[in-house]
């Protein structure tokens, strides 16, 4: 193991973390020139477009300084916050840490947020400051940063350019020099083998594919292996390494990161975080829990004829993201879909571009939620995702309880007052401001999860600060919440697809936000369409829709008026019939344009 270097770089999205993954592949001639191509190790079209890491990249890499060679297994983890238990799961599998920062932007939110998780592996930390070669780099300010956050001399900060290649070689070798050797951690009782799973892909044909760091002994094809938090016993059909793509060898031995192929055919039950061993009854490796899905909204096919289809292709993204959670449900209003749990708001949005691209479908999605536990009147302790889980019976006074975040905002000094109005604005709790030098500074909050996902906070904060802040957050614990739910009522029916749970201070402006994009969007008819937004039997909105008129006396031209009085009698009862029976067709893109609201 004396050889072999584990490591990942961590950064913000953004700072050239794919690049310089680039441009250690060329070094080490992983890659060779004429296959080589830019974010390599992003194997997505939506991460090659948006320049962003979705999914982790492992890779190896063998390089040789002062005539010695090297194993270098690295990770190439997503920097968004929405995956920082994939994050945390891939930081447990090595030993240190790249942090790249950009020189242009400086130290940013969710840099921050990954290393501090890196700290709490007590992982060596390489910190690097990357684009030096552009005229607006910040070099000096951001050594300064950099150099307070980890209390260390600005002297060893390494500056490179991943883009044109400056300095990347002394990068690697600073890992040599400074990352420990793969080691072993102690363990009260000895196993044949102990491996930490922290990611996995679904092959069709050798089942799911564990990437797995061993920690201690070895496995080789054909070896009884138990997935010990899973409890399930399989037998490894293959194992492997990644140079980048899955490349077979003959064993794993402690120290060495790769893949296990396990031959299970149901994706989740190999999770990020699982223990695989060659016995039962053995002490897991710590730190495991099953990832929980934050945000919660309903998945509908636009046409209700693709209902197969839609369960078809979020079957087949699960087998590639375990933490996609779905199940079917039924709205009236829109036909048979699914309620489907995600790990934030972009996991949500990059699953139904992928079922756009993919599977060239286009869905309906309703507003995103969060989970919130709450006791009913008969004393059971329930988790409500969507309106839809809302009890029949109600709910004990004061027993509804959501999410708290601590939440950090990093920007530049001069848009201090805009960051604070902004959260001022909304239900927070103030702690402190940090300043990271003369001009930036960290604005720390708690406030309920409810309040990023559900407000846009993200594209607001960019808006304020015109793209210069960024943000990161923490689960915290849960707290008492006043919620209610918000009922929409079109002629007097409610229309389930629309309701939504809201704090109850809130309900009357968003009642009366929801009913006037309706007023807006939703087709005029015959008669008059009252529309109401009403928390139980209390009605607290309402707006008409007034109807459409139709001239049934223009082809008469003279003659007696009780004629025309009579057209204008037999048009009134029409339309009282048609308002008695009390419903109307609401097309799907009227529910998108309220979604959007």
């Amino acid at each position: 193991m004396e050889d072999i270097r584990n490591f990942v770089i961590i950064s913000h999205i953004d700072h050239g973390k794919s690049t310089l993954a680039d441009r250690f592949l060329e070094l080490t001639e992983t890659i060779v020139k004429d296959k080589m191509r830019p974010q390599y190790l992003d194997a997505m079209d939506l991460e090659q477009e948006r320049g962003i890491t979705i999914k982790m990249h492992p890779v190896r890499m063998t390089y040789v300084l002062n005539s010695k060679s090297y194993i270098l297994n690295l990770i190439d983890t997503p920097g968004h916050v929405d995956f920082n238990y994939e994050v945390s799961r891939s930081l447990a599998a090595v030993e240190g840490a790249i942090l790249l920062v950009d020189a242009t932007k400086g130290i940013q939110a969710q840099t921050i947020g990954n290393l501090e998780m890196a700290k709490e592996q007590k992982l060596v930390i390489i910190p690097v400051i990357n684009k030096i070669d552009l005229p607006q780099a910040k070099i000096e300010e951001t050594e300064k940063e950099i150099a307070d956050l980890l209390k260390i001399n600005p002297a060893t900060i390494i500056k490179i350019s991943a883009k044109n290649g400056t300095n990347v070689e002394k990068v690697l070798e600073t890992v040599i020099a400074k990352i420990p050797p793969a080691k072993t951690p102690f363990f009260e009782e000895k196993a044949g083998l102990r491996a930490l799973v922290f990611d996995s892909k679904y092959d069709p044909y050798q089942g799911v594919l564990a990437f797995v760091r061993i920690f201690e002994g070895e496995v080789k094809t054909g070896d009884k292996i138990y997935l010990l938090q899973a409890g399930i016993k399989t037998e490894v059909k293959s194992v492997g390494i990644f140079k980048p793509e899955l490349s077979s060898v003959t064993k794993l031995n402690s120290g060495e990161i790769g893949f296990i192929a396990t031959g299970i055919k149901i994706s989740s039950q190999v999770r990020a975080g699982e223990t695989l061993a060659d016995k039962p009854a053995i002490k897991p490796l710590a730190g495991y829990h099953e990832p929980q899905p934050k945000v919660f909204l309903s998945i509908y096919p636009e046409d209700s004829n693709d209902f197969g289809l839609l369960k078809s292709s979020l079957e087949k993204l699960k087998l590639t993201d375990a933490s996609l959670f779905f199940k079917p449900e039924m709205k009236e209003s829109l036909g048979r879909g699914f309620q489907a749990g995600f790990l934030g708001l972009l996991h949500a949005e990059i699953i139904s571009e992928r079922l756009k691209r993919e599977f060239s479908l286009n869905v309906v999605l309703s507003t995103p939620s969060v989970v919130y536990k709450m006791t009913t009147q008969d004393n059971k302790k329930i988790l409500i995702h969507t309106s839809a889980d809302w009890p029949a019976s109600g709910l004990q006074a004061g027993e509804a309880q959501e999410l708290w975040i601590k939440l950090q905002v990093l920007a530049p000094a001069n848009y201090l007052g805009q960051i604070s109005e902004l959260l001022g604005n909304m239900e927070s709790k103030y702690l402190r401001t940090d300043y990271l030098g003369p001009e930036k500074v960290k604005l720390i909050y708690e406030m309920p999860l409810r309040e990023i996902i559900t407000k846009n906070f993200y594209d607001k904060l960019k808006s304020a600060t015109q793209g210069f802040a960024s943000m990161s957050y923490e689960i915290l614990d849960w707290r008492p919440a006043d919620l209610v739910k918000l009922d929409i009522l079109i002629l007097g029916r409610k229309e389930e697809a629309l309701s939504r749970i809201v704090p109850a201070q809130e309900a009357y402006r968003e009642g009366k936000k929801i009913i006037e994009k309706l007023k807006e969007t939703l087709p005029p008819q015959l008669f008059s369409v009252p529309l109401q937004a009403a928390v139980g039997m209390k009605v607290i909105a309402r707006e008409t829709i007034k109807a459409r008129r139709r001239d049934v006396i223009a082809p008469l031209y003279g003659g007696d008026y009780t004629r025309k009085r009579k057209l204008l009698e037999k048009q009134k009862k029409g339309k009282k019939e048609l308002k008695e029976k009390g419903k109307i067709r609401i097309p799907s893109k009227v529910f998108l344009e309220v979604f959007r609201a």
